[in-house]
């Protein structure tokens, strides 16, 4: 069930994903789609080697200890999502907005943790779960904008 499900996702991710990176702004979707994963990964990868969460199941088991399918391909694309729909926001709507996603993706995790068998919780709890999504959903906002804000002033002065 689990490994139909993995397949599942990916194929879901592949499809989702031309039309998740696209205009406008798809340099700097693609700069929140990649800086995601390697955000995802250094995260995931530090929670796996101190024993907090194990993947039973997971794509290229042999090679990787984390699942790279969440931390590469997943959450990023769900990250894309999450900043065109705060793209617009100020601080207070993008607050809020966070809880919109962090809220159900932790009631999700906790639930697939119970009934499946693709992560298991060691020394790890839906807290630590809200949390790690909230600071890489705010992080990767943050730097969303930055991004916005270093393109808005590149254009300014392609004038030469």
């Amino acid at each position: 069930m689990e490994k139909t499900m993995i397949k599942g996702l990916f194929a879901l991710c592949a499809v989702l994903f031309p039309f998740v990176i696209r205009k406008p702004n798809v340099k700097e979707m693609l700069i929140v789609f990649f800086s995601k994963g390697i955000l995802s990964t250094l995260i995931d990868a530090y929670v796996v080697n101190t024993k907090r969460v194990k993947y039973p199941v997971r794509p290229f088991s042999k090679i990787f200890n984390t699942n790279i399918l969440f931390d590469l391909v997943f959450f990023p694309l769900l990250s894309v999502i999450w900043v065109r729909q705060s793209y617009k926001d100020k601080l207070p709507g993008i607050l809020l907005k966070s809880l919109t996603w962090s809220v159900p993706m932790s009631i999700a995790q906790w639930y697939m943790e119970k009934t499946t068998r693709l992560f298991k919780w060691k020394k790890w709890s839906v807290f630590h779960t809200f949390a790690s999504i909230s600071f890489t959903l705010l992080t990767i906002r943050g730097l969303a904008a930055v991004v916005k804000r270093t393109d808005k002033n590149a254009d300014t002065y392609q004038d030469y």
